[in-house]
């Protein structure tokens, strides 16, 4: 099973996402740490976007082929880019979508925080939330508060089918 979690900088992606790794024990894949890995130097120009979100989708493609679970966090705001995920994972195993939204002035004071791998401010957070691209797909939508990860995860757990 692939789970893509998706949303806006600051929606609480990675603190969500890494936890319902370990949940589902899955593999775990995070869009900003991948990008640290394998440019020293980060522009985020369109080439180096899609040197990481290819080597998210092969990464998914061999969880699926080892029947592993597997989770991928990126904002995914290009309906380009969901498109060519779910055209070259949609028929070879389960995937699912969880979007997270989070008020604005929650993602507002998230952003001021050091984070250890994203570099997304508030600024880059608007300029994001300019170019996103709806998703029209099923799909979960989490809203994400300072304080209800464990309902956040009961119901991605429901969602993925795992717990009634």
């Amino acid at each position: 099973m692939i789970v893509f979690v998706f949303g806006l900088p600051g929606t609480g992606k990675s603190y969500f996402a890494s936890r319902l790794a370990k949940r589902i024990e899955a593999s775990y894949v995070n869009s900003d740490r991948l990008r640290k890995e394998l440019f020293e130097q980060r522009t985020y120009s369109n080439h180096e976007k899609k040197v990481v979100y290819d080597t998210m989708l092969d990464k998914a493609k061999k969880a699926l082929a080892m029947d592993r679970n597997l989770v991928l966090d990126a904002t995914f705001h290009k309906k380009e880019t969901r498109d060519a995920f779910m055209e070259q994972l949609s028929d070879q195993g389960e995937v699912f979508y969880i979007e997270l939204h989070s008020v604005e002035s929650t993602i507002k004071e998230r952003l001021k925080k050091s984070r250890p791998f994203s570099e997304a401010d508030f600024e880059v957070y608007k300029l994001i939330q300019q170019q996103w691209e709806p998703f029209s797909g099923k799909h979960l939508v989490l809203e994400s508060t300072n304080k209800n990860i464990e309902e956040m995860l009961l119901k991605a757990s429901q969602y993925l089918g795992l717990e009634e």
